[in-house]
């Protein structure tokens, strides 16, 4: 049996560390490329239509991100770990895949009925009367229910390498209508939309890769590790659809706060500041990419982080999951203080550069985001950690709290300058939400470490 304290690490443990190493090392830089051509698309944008147009283009964004990540990445993340945590314990079927699918499918029934209902207030008050933008953002958002499914589908069997491609696929599809605005070729706001739409669809071009014969053959074993009969929630034989709902609600209220943090600034300015709204909106929008570009990268940490965690939990890997963990923190601190660096020396020059000069980007007010991101991204790795454990219900009560704080700042602090307002709001928030995932983490991980050394005394 494996032991939880200090040990030298077995040739099971270091073979699965290095697999997840070269796999988010794949993934990196396919996201990498991602978050670059991400980038590219609204410095297209910005660069081709007037600033209300760009502001309405920042909107519809913000919209469909928000909405198919609050609804489909809880059922991408139930993927991953239950796909990872069934084939470390060698558990057969594909129950698991049949109730995911149902839960996506509510979903998207969900989101059209919704989506339907609302359609006056969606057009005329968020898009200005565009019936266009509209049905983009629906069709859209139904288009990433298949995507996102993949994407837990293909993270949880460790193809990363299909993953990237895909999330790249999508990516430079999109940024191509961007660049037809720019060059002349297609104008104004509606064609630059549309790839919003046109992308998720075309990425779905590597899922015949993914259903072919490779994949369909269950992953080889590490020697050394047979299946552990311990079970969970997710990990279940059994794996039910009241469960994998009770673990995809937990995740959704997570993603909900996650889309706070990163879209309620821009929506709030843009509903409180009149006229000048949707300019101003997408002027905040640009400010808060410095965390948003980041992010992008950090789905190939996530992507793979959940589900080698996973591996490590089911076989009762207690330091090789400690230090994978430790790892990215220290990587996520080291990146943030580089991106801190660089925008204090030079971070008005560059957004300029990138954005156009209609706005004058503050200094101070840029590393205070790029402080932000690096905290949002420890966040991020410890809520990782946590759903690998099974704790999701407590991670989401955290962030619940963290994002219950940051909108009531927003709303309630008295700030003229409310781009600053949303930088501060921001930053301070992530700190509350990586302070208490922390704690949480320690009394998570001190409790297994317990539970372990007990069970194995009394297996003795």
């Amino acid at each position: 049996m494996r032991s939880g304290g200090t040990r030298p690490r077995t040739p099971g443990e270091i073979g699965l560390s290095a697999s997840y190493a070269r796999g988010a090392a794949v993934l990196s830089v396919g996201i990498g490329l991602t978050g670059l051509i991400t980038f590219g698309y609204f410095s297209l944008a910005s660069h081709s239509l007037d600033p209300d147009e760009y502001g309405r283009i920042s909107l519809l964004w913000s919209s469909v991100f928000i909405t198919v990540s609050v609804l489909y990445r809880p059922v991408e993340q139930m993927l991953a770990r239950t796909i990872a945590d069934h084939d470390e314990r060698g558990v057969p079927g594909t129950h698991h895949l049949r109730v995911a699918a149902t839960i996506q499918l509510a979903l998207g029934v969900l989101f059209v009925g919704a989506a339907l209902a609302l359609r006056g207030p969606l057009q005329d008050e968020l898009f200005g009367g565009s019936a266009t933008l509209y049905w983009i953002m629906v069709v859209a958002v139904l288009a990433y229910a298949a995507s996102y499914f993949a994407r837990g589908f293909l993270a949880g069997h460790h193809r990363f390498g299909l993953y990237g491609g895909l999330v790249l696929m999508e990516a430079s599809s999109r940024c191509l209508f961007a660049l037809a605005v720019a060059v002349g070729i297609a104008e104004g706001e509606n064609a630059v939309a549309l790839g919003m739409a046109a992308a998720p669809i075309v990425s779905l071009a590597v899922v015949p890769w993914a259903l072919g014969r490779r994949l369909r053959r269950r992953p080889d074993r590490l020697p050394g590790d047979p299946a552990d009969p311990e079970t969970d929630a997710a990990g279940d034989p059994e794996f039910t659809l009241s469960r994998g709902t009770g673990f995809a609600a937990a995740v959704l209220l997570i993603m909900l706060c996650e889309q706070t943090f990163l879209n309620a600034g821009p929506l709030l300015v843009e509903a409180t500041e009149g006229a000048a709204g949707a300019a101003l909106a997408g002027f905040t929008f640009n400010v808060l990419l410095i965390a948003r570009a980041p992010l992008q990268l950090f789905q190939a940490v996530q992507a793979s982080i959940l589900p080698h965690l996973t591996r490590l939990r089911a076989g009762g890997e207690t330091d090789p999951f400690r230090r994978s963990v430790n790892l990215t923190l220290a990587a996520i601190a080291g990146f943030a203080a580089a991106v801190a660096v660089v925008l204090l020396a030079a971070g008005p020059l560059l957004m300029e550069l990138l954005f156009g000069d209609e706005f004058d980007y503050d200094r101070g007010g840029l590393v205070i985001v790029a402080a932000g991101m690096g905290l949002y991204l420890a966040g991020a790795t410890l809520n990782q950690a946590l759903l690998a454990h099974g704790r999701a219900p407590r991670a989401a009560s955290v962030w619940a709290l963290a994002a219950a704080g940051f909108v009531l700042f927003l709303v309630a602090a008295d700030f003229d300058d409310r781009v600053l307002q949303v930088q501060l709001a921001f930053t301070g928030a992530a700190a509350c939400l990586c302070g208490g995932l922390y704690a949480l983490y320690r009394s998570t991980v001190s409790s297994a470490h317990v539970e372990r050394t007990a069970a194995r005394r009394s297996g003795a």
